[in-house]
């Protein structure tokens, strides 16, 4: 299979996401690595020189956003093509963001198979695209900042909900909802987290 560069890089930190998309790709023949969160997938790209790097969104240590922007400012790596996965950030201001740092396709969760390896053989076979200019760091900020908050206020109303519903549900029907429950703090922390981190590189930028 003719890839330009090297393999495909698979960013996602949800371990079956993860091995369902490997599985997928390999089984048609294209080279795979991975890695975990967007600092990993950075030393990945100077290893490996991807032909494609396909990352989620909502991740630790650095998010597929943050990844996204440090691709795009370097030279060596702007011309590398992005897919962005996400079951957390889908709305249209979400999209419209991503697509604006680069991305040349957005999926959302739950990832139907064929269409994302369709949306792979697209990408590889119409080569290198054109330089996208990288966003100044202003206009990303401020928009990494609002995509963050809106998600935050999300996550903190699903929470809400979640609790409310748990209290009306029988013994037998609390463990999924509990499940799920601790499943949304978790990305309500990881959110407020990188949050947190935001503020401070704007506080630092400004000061």
């Amino acid at each position: 299979m003719n890839i330009p560069y090297g393999p495909i890089l698979i960013v996602e930190d949800t371990p079956n996401v993860l091995e369902l998309l490997e599985v997928a790709l390999r089984f048609k023949g294209y080279p795979v690595v991975s890695a975990r969160d967007g600092q990993e997938a950075m030393e990945r790209v100077a290893e490996e020189r991807p032909a494609l790097v396909i990352t989620d969104i909502l991740m630790p240590k650095m998010d597929g956003y943050t990844l996204a922007h440090n691709l795009r400012k370097n030279p060596r790596t702007a011309q590398i093509p992005i897919i962005f996965i996400s079951a957390t950030y889908i709305t249209p201001e979400d999209k419209n963001f991503a697509l604006n740092l680069g991305a040349m396709r957005f999926i959302e969760k739950p990832i139907d198979t064929e269409d994302f390896l369709l949306t792979v053989a697209e990408i590889l076979t119409q080569g290198v695209p054109n330089t996208v200019q990288p966003m100044d760091e202003e206009a990303f900020f401020k928009g990494y900042r609002e995509r963050l908050e809106s998600k935050l206020r999300h996550k903190t109303t699903q929470i809400t909900r979640t609790e409310r519903l748990l209290q009306t549900l029988t013994d037998e029907q609390k463990p999924a909802f509990e499940t799920l429950l601790r499943q949304v703090i978790n990305d309500r922390d990881e959110i407020q987290a990188e949050l947190n981190q935001l503020v401070r590189i704007l506080s630092e930028l400004k000061s």
